[in-house]
């Protein structure tokens, strides 16, 4: 486990996936990225479980039902130029690059993220930078991708510090999967980046209670040391975290670590994904089953992104006064 595993072979060769499967994961991998991390192997312990599931390709992911969609989050007719997308009045994304430490076989951007794929160049980064500047109704600038824990200290030091000085930007959020899939990353020269004058809030992608291993616990902590807060972003997937016992250990653990439980995300329909699909109403009859199970600083906003790219949307539950469910 000392190196990322990056094609259908290094799976096979540390037995992560059957002989049999190997054809369907050649033709998966010239169409999408694989790479799986010496952290996220060490908290595999089967093909299959929670954690393998989210990261080592399936071919299931080379059937694409007829609602599948390449861009379900509608990201183009909102890209005002390279690099930005705004789909709210007050905020707007940032993405600098498209790369990952790890790739989600779920992931809404898999047609789009890659190993090699989208740094922006120094004139566009230069160019969204100076778009952040001119829209001064924009308050808060969140970055995101691909991974921005990806970058340099250096090149990402120099986005925030851009941002940061600009009068109206009262906010910054990043979001990443790096402290808990590539928690390396997390050192001194990182976390010195990450010291703000400005609120910085760093939303930390994981689905899994398993995913929290000793490494990603030391990169959260010094996360909280350096004033970063911390927020939770999960996905509701089958076979991961598709039960109650299992949304309540990961929120749980979330909360361990300081980190609020902050969205849970419905799938979103992107190409060759429907094997992780939960339906709607099994997800709401599980979140009901936590309302007074777990605290309130463990509840989530369950939501969903409009296909359409016009933001996301709750879904509930719903609770009406005089119920069980109300309190």
């Amino acid at each position: 486990m000392s190196r990322t595993l990056r094609t259908p072979e290094d799976l096979l060769a540390e037995r992560l996936v059957p002989p049999d499967a190997m054809a369907d994961l050649r033709a998966l991998s010239g169409r999408y990225a694989i790479s799986v991390t010496p952290a996220v192997q060490a908290r595999i312990q089967a093909p299959q479980d929670p954690v393998a599931r989210q990261y080592i390709p399936d071919g299931a992911e080379l059937l694409t039902a007829p609602h599948e969609l390449d861009d379900p989050t509608a990201d183009a007719p909102f890209t005002p130029i390279k690099g930005v997308v705004r789909r709210y009045p007050d905020r707007a994304l940032l993405k600098p690059l498209l790369a990952c430490p790890v790739y989600c076989r779920f992931c809404f951007r898999r047609e789009h993220v890659g190993p090699d794929g989208g740094l922006l160049s120094e004139a566009e980064l230069e160019a969204a930078l100076g778009w952040f500047a001119a829209n001064t109704d924009i308050r808060e600038a969140i970055l995101t991708g691909g991974d921005p824990l990806m970058l340099s200290p250096r090149r990402l030091g120099h986005m925030l510090d851009r941002l940061e000085a600009l009068p109206h930007i009262e906010l910054l959020r990043i979001h990443s999967r790096v402290p808990v899939a590539d928690p390396a990353r997390i050192n001194p020269a990182m976390l010195a980046v990450l010291r703000r004058e400005k609120p910085l809030y760093l939303c930390v992608h994981a689905n899994h209670a398993q995913e929290f291993g000793p490494e990603a616990n030391g990169a959260l902590r010094g996360l909280t040391e350096a004033g970063v807060t911390l927020l939770g972003q999960s996905v509701l997937l089958a076979g991961v975290n598709d039960s109650v016992e299992a949304l309540e250990a990961l929120f749980r653990e979330m909360l361990r670590h300081r980190i609020k439980p902050y969205y849970l995300h419905a799938l979103d329909p992107a190409q060759g994904t429907s094997h992780f699909a939960v339906p709607d109403d099994r997800a709401l009859a599980m979140l009901r089953a936590l309302r007074g199970r777990i605290t309130g600083l463990a509840w989530p906003n369950f939501v969903r992104e409009s296909t359409g790219g016009a933001g996301k949307k709750p879904l509930g539950p719903s609770w009406e006064p005089g119920s069980e469910d109300f309190r």
